[in-house]
């Protein structure tokens, strides 16, 4: 069997990002998990979808219906930049010590 083959995504865990298009189109949040197999990330209070739960014998108290993050397409988020909270592209370049780093297109600095 082939393995998948693996990129260098411009979001990662610990980004805050906007949502460009979709049902949550506007929101901001900070990325939980990127899920590299699928190109999917999951945004801290974006896309918030309802999930039945029935008690389990191990929590027996949780159950009904709960609020839980369902992942996003990562090229429907867009990196906001510390410095401006805006949003941006991400680019890469050598930084000084010759290492391969994520770089905002809009102001040309590193992030």
């Amino acid at each position: 069997m082939k393995e998948p083959l693996k990129f260098k995504f411009h979001v990662k865990t610990g980004d805050t990002v906007k949502v460009i298009s979709g049902g949550s189109k506007g929101k901001q949040g900070v990325v939980a998990k990127v899920d590299t197999t699928t190109y999917r990330a999951i945004v801290q209070g974006v896309n918030l979808v309802k999930k039945h739960v029935k008690p389990s014998a191990q929590d027996p108290q949780s159950q009904g219906i709960i609020e839980i993050e369902a992942s996003i397409h990562i090229s429907n988020l867009m990196v906001i930049e510390p410095k401006t909270g805006k949003p941006t592209r991400v680019g890469r370049k050598l930084n000084e010590k010759g290492k391969l780093q994520r770089y905002s297109k809009k102001t040309n600095q590193f992030i």
